[in-house]
């Protein structure tokens, strides 16, 4: 079932917990918006409308905004995504320094295109517009909060058969 089709979203107590010791590091609600979707984002793994009218509710904006700002930033999910996920970048420096051919290695490994997760919802792969790293290009990003620079064919393939094999 579909979390749009499911029971009314709502933080779990520690998400609460949470989310109000946070607005208190804020001058309003509505500054508090980007770090509220990312506990939303992790207590549901992606955004849905339900979750940005629940959010809007609890930092009493319009759902409009919530909506707005989740379709601006790629860090939010609109979609769900893969256990791992691969972010490339394609920007000129990347690009100049062999994104394409790391990203079309990664692709023809997973069996999948950009933009797309694999069957077993292991993976997903996708590509962002610059991560400031053009000295040490080409590189990717891992869920958000890992980075792999310097890359070539070789090293992505090394990196997608090290993930698969942490997860038995």
């Amino acid at each position: 079932m579909s979390q749009a089709s499911a029971a009314p979203v709502s933080f779990s107590a520690a998400a609460l917990k949470e989310y109000s010791e946070l607005l208190g590091r804020y001058p309003t609600r509505r500054a508090a918006l980007l770090p509220t979707l990312w506990i939303a984002q992790r207590e549901f793994g992606w955004i849905t409308p339900a979750v940005e009218e629940y959010v809007a509710m609890l930092l009493e904006l319009p759902p409009a905004h919530v909506s707005s700002v989740v379709s601006f930033y790629t860090m939010f999910y609109r979609r769900p995504v893969g256990r791992f996920h691969l972010e490339v970048c394609t920007n000129l420096s990347c690009r100049l320094r062999g994104a394409d051919r790391v990203l079309e290695a990664a692709a023809r490994k997973l069996g999948i295109a950009p933009g797309e997760t694999t069957a077993d919802g292991l993976f997903t792969l996708g590509t962002v517009e610059c991560m400031a790293s053009c000295g040490t290009a080409p590189m990717l990003q891992l869920n958000h909060d890992r980075y792999y620079e310097n890359l070539d064919e070789g090293a992505v393939l090394k990196l997608i058969d090290e993930l698969k094999h942490s997860v038995g």
